[in-house]
């Protein structure tokens, strides 16, 4: 007797042209063509593995560090943030958690829990998917410093625990095995005073708040620093804090972030990135890489 080819129905949001725009902090993006907020891992287990191979599949957590472009995305998103939210302290003092927890979220936790050693995480305006991806950081503290070992999903939806030595960690970069997202991370941290570490949090958003703008639309950092320096200063060195390309603006606030003032397209977004990029290169001879990832086809392709 054959076996059986049923697959469960998803128990998720799944919907169809959704706007990006919706689900990104510069609030710009054509839509995606398949968008799906996973019920838990269980559903999304299920989910990858019913996709045709060779869909191109692309994961979204709170939508800052990222670029989607006017043109949208052709593939499938996977949206975790509401369904792969699960934190759970382990029996060895260390913590588990799933990769659509927020980052502010979690230092939270830990200060709840005596944990200290997380508090930068409260600067980093992601989730933990998304910090693992990149090891984000803030504050002089970074994700990979904390990671014991990491929980994976690949397409077929095989689910697989590897430790953190099979990873190759640098500044903003992670690479590992082709193939397989970050679903869940096992972190330690060190015993500590919860009200001290509540008021770390506090302090360093307090921090936050006075020298980036968090009041509008960005992405956060725009550029990695490079090496002995700092992209927003070499920047504002070249006159550019305000400068604008339509609606796009370089923050006067804190010149490594580009905000949207109302209304600026992805197009406009990417194009004063490349200006920014000439200029500091013409004046200083460094290339600035982007910190943000840019994904998705412009409108002109799309409309082709």
């Amino acid at each position: 007797m054959a076996a059986s080819t049923h697959r469960p129905e998803p128990r998720g949001v799944l919907r169809h042209d959704e706007p990006m725009s919706r689900h990104t902090t510069w609030r710009v993006g054509g839509p995606a063509r398949v968008w799906y907020q996973p019920a838990d891992l269980e559903d999304l287990a299920d989910f990858l593995s019913g996709l045709p191979e060779g869909e191109e599949i692309v994961w979204v957590g709170l939508g800052s560090n990222l670029l989607v472009r006017d043109g949208g995305i052709p593939g499938v998103v996977i949206a975790p943030f509401s369904g792969l939210n699960r934190m759970e302290l382990l029996e060895d003092g260390g913590v588990r958690v799933e990769a659509g927890v927020s980052c502010a979220r979690l230092a939270r936790f830990c200060g709840r829990n005596d944990l200290a050693g997380g508090e930068f995480l409260a600067g980093i305006p992601g989730t933990v998917g998304g910090a693992l991806a990149m090891n984000a950081g803030a504050f002089g503290g970074e994700t990979w410093t904390r990671v014991v070992a990491v929980e994976t999903i690949d397409r077929h939806g095989c689910i697989r625990r590897r430790e953190a030595a099979e990873f190759a960690v640098g500044y903003r970069t992670v690479q590992g095995t082709a193939g397989e997202w970050f679903v869940a991370a096992h972190m330690q941290f060190d015993q500590g005073e919860a009200s001290a570490a509540q008021a770390d949090v506090r302090q360093l958003l307090a921090r936050r708040n006075e020298t980036q703008p968090t009041s509008q639309p960005s992405c956060g950092s725009v550029f990695r620093n490079p090496e002995n320096d700092h992209a927003a200063r070499l920047i504002e060195a070249c006159g550019l804090k305000g400068y604008c390309i339509g609606a796009a603006c370089v923050s006067d606030k804190h010149a490594n972030f580009i905000i949207n003032t109302g209304g600026a397209t992805a197009a406009e977004i990417e194009q004063l990135i490349g200006h920014v990029q000439q200029r500091v290169a013409e004046q200083f001879g460094i290339e600035l890489h982007t910190e943000v990832r840019i994904i998705g086809i412009a409108a002109t392709e799309a409309d082709a």
